[in-house]
């Protein structure tokens, strides 16, 4: 069930909504874990099982690590045990394939397996439960003793299958203390519909040009329509999740709940490491809390902050996808990252900013061909088509068909990825009438969605693979 689908807003959240407020406080926690329940099991009952095997075995591993918090090697070996066996199942049921299909490319044998459908949301509920167990710990946060409450962290709908990925400690009070409210309500449902436009409005409508360019023959594309592909993967999937998460973050206003900021207008930064504090907020903090730091950070010697660097971005391509093109993403930013630590970042400092943008801009496009290609070897071959090696010339009549009937619309996503239009809006609406233009406006909004969604059927949701 995604959160752009009729039946989630016709019928499941509306259900949902008025079931949380009718209910007396102690009842609230019980209506949200059977809607999160329910919300998970819509796609895929089966797993449903799984999950609840995840709640019950963190639950009791988080009991038994706190009450071996005074013995310092119990706890260690609890603490071991309960990452090994998260990580053992995130291993089997998302990167088997991948590490058989490896294998047998590598050795003389056909291994053979069976394929099965990912569990959905499975990457960001085992890193969301992996900074319990390990905060806990750490001491950072007190274990929880309630059943009930740990069950609502782990499958919390709003941020259920594709995040924001929420830290443990950033919700601990919110579980059994917060405060709903009009405002907090209001303030919610205006994330919520800003999302889902972007979504809807934005992501699909030029996710259709890149579905465009991708479905084109070999070798009848050319340097133009290649870039205008790159280019719309890279609006579609900046505005795809973006989207969902400024619709997790509205829904959980609704509910009472605060979650932090996912996203701040990335593509406006002027270089990589830039770009990484901007894009995917939560995942970066994450590794940077979990994996980063552990390792030493950078209060290392130079090799080993290299080590550092290049571990954390390998395991953030693997966590994206089970492929060798994804572990070439994350090694690809890595590599970059390094070069801008040591070498780049005082040259960088001294050019203008547009050049600086420019930069910034380019890598990431060519990071995006490595992450929407099927294959590596699909990869390079569409970065060669960009750079002329290969295509269909320079300018072909597709590539000038698709940028003239798509200018438009690309020059809306290019303002519409900046504080602009933000900014612009707010001093609109400063004045009197502030209340009601605002429910206009979002009102409209609402209804330009639904029209979408009712009139059409290109409804994808990108990272809702991972």
């Amino acid at each position: 069930m995604l959160f752009s689908s009729i039946v989630f807003l016709f019928t499941f959240l509306p259900i949902i909504l008025i079931l949380y407020y009718l209910v007396p406080r102690p009842m609230k926690n019980v209506i949200l874990l059977f809607g999160s329940l329910l919300f998970y099991a819509w796609g895929e009952p089966v797993y449903i099982f799984l999950m609840i095997f995840s709640i019950l075995f963190n639950y009791i591993c988080g009991l038994d690590i706190a009450r071996n918090l005074k013995d310092p090697a119990a706890a260690k070996r609890s603490l071991i045990f309960t990452v090994a066996v998260n990580l053992c199942i995130l291993g089997f049921f998302k990167y088997e394939g991948f590490v058989l299909d490896s294998l047998s490319a590598v050795l003389p044998v056909d291994i053979p397996y069976r394929a099965m459908a990912l569990p959905i949301g499975i990457s960001f509920y085992t890193f969301q439960i992996l900074s319990y167990i390990i905060d806990v710990y750490r001491g950072h946060v007190k274990v929880q003793t309630n059943l009930l409450d740990f069950a609502l962290y782990v499958t919390m709908f709003p941020q259920l299958i594709a995040g924001p990925i929420v830290q443990y400690a950033d919700v601990d009070r919110q579980l059994h203390v917060r405060k709903e409210s009009w405002g907090k309500f209001g303030e919610g449902s205006m994330f919520f519909i800003r999302g889902l436009a972007k979504k809807v409005l934005l992501a699909n409508t030029i996710g259709m040009v890149y579905t465009e360019v991708a479905a084109l023959a070999p070798g009848k594309v050319s340097v133009l329509s290649a870039w205008i592909g790159c280019i719309s993967y890279a609006f579609q999937i900046y505005f795809d999740f973006s989207g969902y998460s400024d619709m997790a973050i509205g829904l959980g206003k609704m509910f009472g709940f605060e979650f932090l900021k996912n996203f701040d207008y990335p593509y406006i930064s002027q270089s990589i490491t830039e770009f990484w504090r901007r894009w995917h907020i939560s995942l970066g903090s994450w590794f940077r809390e979990y994996v980063y730091i552990p390792l030493g950070g950078n209060r290392v010697p130079v090799i080993k902050h290299l080590r550092n660097l290049l571990i954390v971005w390998f395991l953030t391509g693997l966590w994206h996808g089970a492929a060798w093109n994804f572990v070439a993403w994350g090694l690809y930013y890595g590599l970059i990252l390094i070069l801008e630590k040591y070498f780049l970042s005082r040259v960088l400092e001294r050019l203008p900013a547009v050049i600086r943008h420019i930069y910034s801009l380019v890598l990431v496009l060519i990071g995006w061909v490595f992450f929407f290609s099927p294959t590596l070897g699909g990869a390079v071959d569409y970065i060669q088509l960009m750079f002329g090696v290969g295509a269909n010339g320079l300018v072909d009549s597709e590539g000038l068909y698709l940028l003239t009937t798509n200018l438009l619309l690309l020059i809306l996503l290019v303002i519409g990825s900046t504080p602009i239009v933000h900014r612009a809006y707010e001093r609109v609406m400063a004045g009197r009438g502030k209340i009601l233009a605002n429910c206009v406006v979002y009102v409209a909004m609402f209804l330009l969605c639904i029209a979408y969604l009712v009139t059409e059927t290109y409804n994808p949701f990108l990272y809702f693979r991972f």
